[in-house]
């Protein structure tokens, strides 16, 4: 029997002779064997599986034999080779003058091919703006490859025509940050990106219109690890300055209030009442908002919630 015509194991589900469905493997013999008849299903089964064993995670992750995993952060997806410039074989020993020669006109043609046409250019040069963005705000990898993807999405709908490049990537990062749960405001990604506030959110808006995003508002606590973290504050300080913002949300104190400006003044009152003071200038720092905006906010919090706060 040829190759071709043998049985595959994985469509077997009973004995042709007898009709039973009690099927063993026999790996010794690369065989799949009735156990009712003793008949020969299958012969000759091509194990699918590395030729290596691995007995834990850390085994099976250095024997693995993968490239990189793919990522929407590079134009190409990081499926692209690149020949290196040490003009050395695979076992180490230097080329001849022929061979350089040759791998010099291979490693100038790959790098041409590698960004061919209009929109890969487009696209290099986005996402390595969007990377830069991404770790002068030092946001997480997710929010990078959210936004990459945004950017994708936005190339292809032909979105890009007659914007600016830096506009669009900025805008993305904001959707990436806004879709996943991650405190930061316009003010912080135009101060990480070369383009002004007013033009990132046109183009925020232009996205958000354009691609149908649902974008979910933006709660206070999100704002509020942020601030504990940068004015480093305790972790106490964080969990009352929660529990303060939901009592608040309940008394319906928050609506028509910005995010930012009652989230500062919820830190503010949990510093206090926790000894571990900080001023008003210094959240209002922090928070880009102004000080009368934490005052205001804070009166609100302290007669409505009935603290007893001494200064």
């Amino acid at each position: 029997m040829k190759e071709e015509n043998l049985p595959q194991a994985p469509r077997i589900r009973k004995c042709p002779e007898c009709g039973s469905n009690r099927l063993m493997r026999d790996y010794e013999c690369a065989e799949i064997v009735c156990m009712g008849c003793g008949f020969v299903v299958a012969a000759k089964l091509a194990d699918q599986g590395p030729e290596w064993r691995a007995f834990d995670d850390e085994q099976r992750a250095k024997r693995a034999r993968a490239g990189a995993p793919l990522t929407f952060t590079i134009h190409d997806k990081g499926l692209s080779t690149m020949i290196d410039w040490h003009d050395r074989d695979v076992y180490g020993k230097r080329l001849a003058p022929g061979q350089k020669a040759q791998i010099y006109r291979l490693r100038k043609w790959q790098r041409r091919i590698r960004v061919s046409d209009a929109t890969e250019r487009n696209l290099a040069f986005a996402l390595s703006e969007i990377s830069k963005i991404a770790n002068n705000l030092n946001l997480p990898k997710s929010i990078l490859e959210t936004a990459s993807v945004i950017y994708r999405k936005a190339v292809k709908e032909r979105l890009i025509r007659g914007r600016s490049i830096q506009g669009v990537t900025a805008a993305a990062i904001y959707v990436a940050c806004r879709q996943c749960g991650v405190a930061r405001t316009l003010d912080e990604i135009a101060q990480a990106s070369t383009v002004n506030k007013k033009e990132v959110g046109r183009s925020y808006r232009f996205l958000i219109k354009e691609l149908n995003y649902f974008i979910p508002p933006l709660k206070p606590s999100q704002y509020i690890t942020k601030f504990s973290n940068q004015l480093t504050m305790q972790g106490k300080v964080e969990e009352i300055a929660h529990k303060i913002l939901g009592t608040a949300k309940e008394l319906k104190l928050t609506s028509g209030r910005g995010p930012t400006g009652i989230a500062a003044a919820a830190s503010y009152i949990a510093s206090v009442l926790t000894g571990e003071r900080k001023t008003q200038r210094e959240i209002a720092e922090i928070a880009q908002v102004t000080e009368v905006t934490i005052r205001n906010r804070y009166k609100e919090l302290v007669e409505r919630l009935e603290f007893v706060i001494y200064l």
